[in-house]
């Protein structure tokens, strides 16, 4: 009859893990525009918003090229207000669009085109082309600090060498970075667009295992 083999406990395993960080210019932005509107009857202010939201897609796409800039709509929504014995006393509602791209002058300046729905929040962040740019560097960064690593930590418990057993990389991209931005009713025109200046981001790839240390 055959029996199963009960295998060793591993020994002499070292777990580590290390990174490698490449910082990088943000090279896109993401405006949201927002328009708000109440009254008694839902339907109503469904149709209001609809309309703003008609007319700045309109003007939005005429403007949208890809990866330049480009146009979807964000949340959508109409919600009750209630006194304070819970009875429904009318609607507000709230429609959003948003622009994205690397073209922060077209953005800035399509924003301020649109009327009726003002810029609420900025946001930047990496394009999938810049990340990818500068990945393999922070990738390479981080094995060479693994490698590093691993080789001093077992000469220090007095092994000669080790043998890599099992290793993970994971990508992070550290620096969307979103910020209100607030505009009054009635500004959006050429002479009142919102500059922007993009930060930082952190490309950062992890890399972590375990190496057998070896005699």
């Amino acid at each position: 009859m055959a029996c199963a083999q009960t295998l060793p406990e591993p020994a002499n395993v070292l777990q580590l893990s290390s990174s490698g960080t490449v910082e990088v210019t943000q090279d896109l932005l993401v405006m949201t525009l927002a328009a708000t509107r109440e009254g008694r009857d839902a339907s109503a202010v469904q149709t209001q918003l609809q309309q703003v939201l008609d007319a700045a897609l309109t003007t939005a796409k005429a403007e949208a090229q890809p990866k330049l800039m480009e146009v979807r709509t964000g949340s959508f929504g109409i919600y009750p207000r209630n006194d304070k014995d819970g009875k429904i006393t009318g609607w507000q509602g709230r429609a959003e669009l948003v622009l994205q791209g690397r073209d922060f002058d077209r953005i800035t300046r399509t924003a301020a085109k649109i009327n009726g729905m003002p810029v609420s929040q900025t946001g930047f962040g990496l394009s999938r082309e810049a990340r990818e740019k500068v990945e393999g560097q922070a990738q390479t960064e981080a094995i060479n600090s693994f490698q590093a690593k691993a080789k001093a930590l077992a000469q220090s418990f007095g092994f000669e060498r080790y043998s890599v057993r099992e290793v993970s990389v994971n990508t992070n991209d550290m620096g969307f970075s979103p910020r209100v931005a607030m505009m009054a009713k009635g500004m959006n025109d050429e002479s009142a667009r919102i500059p922007v200046e993009a930060g930082k981001s952190q490309v950062v790839v992890n890399v972590s295992g375990s190496v057998q240390m070896l005699k």
